[in-house]
């Protein structure tokens, strides 16, 4: 082990082996852990000062109050293990703070290294945009000893399946390659109202991102937006519906919903790019068919490589219960009609 590196002054005399020392009432001394190097010193400091504005911390960084190492440093350095970062005291924003509550999720595999869990719909990924805390932020409140938990991909608030988590920094970095390389594989299973043909059916429409006049999310197709594809493979005709597996050859927001509605056949219980009128429908039951009410989008299955062992695994998510209840009350049609 190397010496513990002195410092002088009021701050502190010795560094103790502890990850973490407070040296003061305020100031604190980090050593960066083998998980915590590669990042950005800003991005490290947004995500341990809780509730401190982000003008404020680029603020201290480029007053130099922030240190490693004893030397100044700019946002964009990036840490390396056993750094030891100087954390001035830092103000709080006023107000009143939300803490999440500390919640688990079905899991459907979990390691040292991930933890992939089958998120319900209608709760949200992370918190913001109204919404005070997601799923990480309860993961993270149920697991206060966890040194590392960060998503590796989002779903909508709306959709309901499989969701990634990484417990490493190296399985992040490792799974976000993947993700730009195009090596994970994901499938969702979607209803969509009309009368769908094609036994497999590829949709490639560019679609492009924009905020609605209430400040909504909200993506189009447009001649000029990111290149899109995803290929539709049809598992069951019902009257008026089908039911399809999507699978996701580039990942865009809302890519799945906008490539069906566009080509007509809106997905059911969609609030954003749906049928109104059918969803206001659907919440009803009528004669055998049950009430839904929720967007039937569900992420089923993931194929990737796995972080640790390099080899390919495959996860699944079954149905939730609702959407089996409502496929079985629908009436089945032969798929060559």
């Amino acid at each position: 082990m190397k010496d513990l590196e002195r410092f002088s002054g009021k701050e502190a005399e010795t560094l103790s082996p502890s990850r973490l020392q407070q040296v003061s009432p305020q100031v604190q001394l980090i050593t960066i852990s083998d998980e915590e190097s590669g990042q950005r010193i800003d991005n490290f400091l947004l995500r341990i000062c809780k509730g401190v504005p982000k003008s404020h911390i680029y603020r201290v960084l480029r007053s130099g109050e922030v240190r490693v190492n004893k030397g100044r440093i700019d946002q964009t350095y990036r840490l390396n293990e056993g750094d030891v970062v100087r954390v001035p005291p830092v103000r709080v924003a006023e107000k009143k703070e939300s803490t999440a509550p500390g919640s688990e999720f079905a899991t459907v595999f979990e390691d040292n290294h991930l933890l992939i869990i089958n998120k319900p719909a209608g709760v949200a990924v992370h918190g913001g945009s109204g919404v005070s805390y997601g799923v990480i932020e309860q993961l993270r409140a149920s697991r206060p000893d966890a040194k590392f938990l960060e998503l590796v991909h989002r779903l909508d608030r709306d959709t309901s399946g499989i969701l990634m988590l990484a417990k490493k920094r190296s399985a992040l970095t490792n799974l976000h390659e993947q993700i730009r390389e195009g090596d994970i594989d994901k499938r969702y299973l979607v209803l969509v109202q009309g009368d769908w043909k094609n036994a497999r059916q590829h949709i490639k429409l560019p679609l492009h991102k924009f905020n609605a006049p209430d400040g909504e999310r909200r993506v189009r197709v447009q001649a000029d937006g990111l290149a899109s594809h995803t290929v539709f493979t049809l598992l069951r005709k019902y009257e008026n519906f089908a039911f399809l597996e999507a699978e996701l050859k580039t990942g865009r927001t809302h890519q799945i919903r906008v490539h069906a509605a566009s080509s007509g056949f809106p997905i059911a219980g969609d609030d954003k790019y749906g049928d109104f009128g059918l969803n206001r429908e659907l919440q009803k039951a009528e004669g055998n068919r049950v009430a839904l009410k929720r967007m039937f989008l569900h992420a089923h299955q993931i194929t990737f490589m796995h972080p640790d062992t390099g080899k390919q695994v495959t996860f699944n998510a079954p149905l939730p219960p609702e959407c089996l209840r409502f496929l079985a009350s629908l009436k089945e049609v032969p798929t060559g009609s």
